[in-house]
């Protein structure tokens, strides 16, 4: 019976509590669990396995860059950031408020460490996102148009919990990449937040963007409900001796 029992709680995808059965079982009749505890123990286990996996798969299909997290970041290093306000951040509020975060910043302060930190702890929390940089962003929407599946980009990404779009600024696009981008933002307006980096301030932004109309708009709908952090700080990129 117990071969049995293995072979059909592994069919069913439960190895976890497979792997504890026999030991709870006896851990059972030694202290006379009643059925509710032994059931509860076997099931917790399951429960955190099945949450590790499920963060396991958000993380693969974010596609960060590396593990970095608001808790391995240098904040003694780093002047430029207010630690009070992303530990406040980290509190994941704004996502339920579609607010957006730009930052911006040198090359070297740390703006990618902090975003990925705060995609991170969305994913821990159960969000979806996902981390593109710019310049692979375009490219991607560039190559949409070609075999016209442009409009399954925007969709993929629109209804992401939490887009972090990282390295914005010194681009040279093309008005189709521009006006997609546009759509892009226009469709997370007031339902999800994107996470900016860039090294270029507001004013800049028409320089790659181009149609400053066009990028007033965008400007007008991006910072509506936004929190910037610029960040002027050392730069945490240590030349090697």
């Amino acid at each position: 019976m117990s071969d049995e029992i293995d072979q059909l709680l592994r069919s069913l995808h439960l190895r976890p509590i497979a792997e504890i059965l026999d030991e709870t079982l006896a851990l059972a009749e030694q202290q006379g669990l009643s059925y509710r505890e032994f059931l509860l123990r076997l099931l917790r286990p399951q429960w955190h396995a099945r949450q590790d996996q499920a963060l396991a798969w958000r993380i693969r299909r974010a596609k960060l860059p590396e593990p970095w997290s608001l808790e391995t970041f240098p904040f003694d290093l780093q002047t430029g950031v207010d630690r009070r306000l992303i530990r406040s951040l980290g509190e994941l509020d704004f996502i339920a408020r579609a607010e957006n975060l730009v930052f911006i910043g040198p090359t070297g302060v740390g703006k990618t460490g902090l975003a990925v930190g705060l995609l991170l702890k969305a994913l821990q929390n159960g969000y979806r996102g996902r981390f593109v940089r710019a310049q692979d962003l375009f490219d991607d929407m560039y190559a949409s148009l070609a075999d016209r599946s442009t409009r399954k980009l925007l969709n993929e990404l629109a209804r992401l919990d939490v887009l972090l779009i990282d390295e914005m600024g010194y681009l040279n696009l093309r008005p189709e990449q521009s006006n997609t981008f546009f759509k892009l933002m226009e469709e997370r307006y007031h339902r999800k937040p994107t996470l900016i980096t860039t090294n270029l301030d507001y004013d800049e932004w028409h320089h790659f963007l181009g149609n400053r109309p066009m990028v007033e708009a965008l400007l007008s709908r991006l910072r509506h409900r936004c929190q910037t952090l610029r960040i002027d700080g050392p730069s945490l990129r240590h030349p090697q001796p």
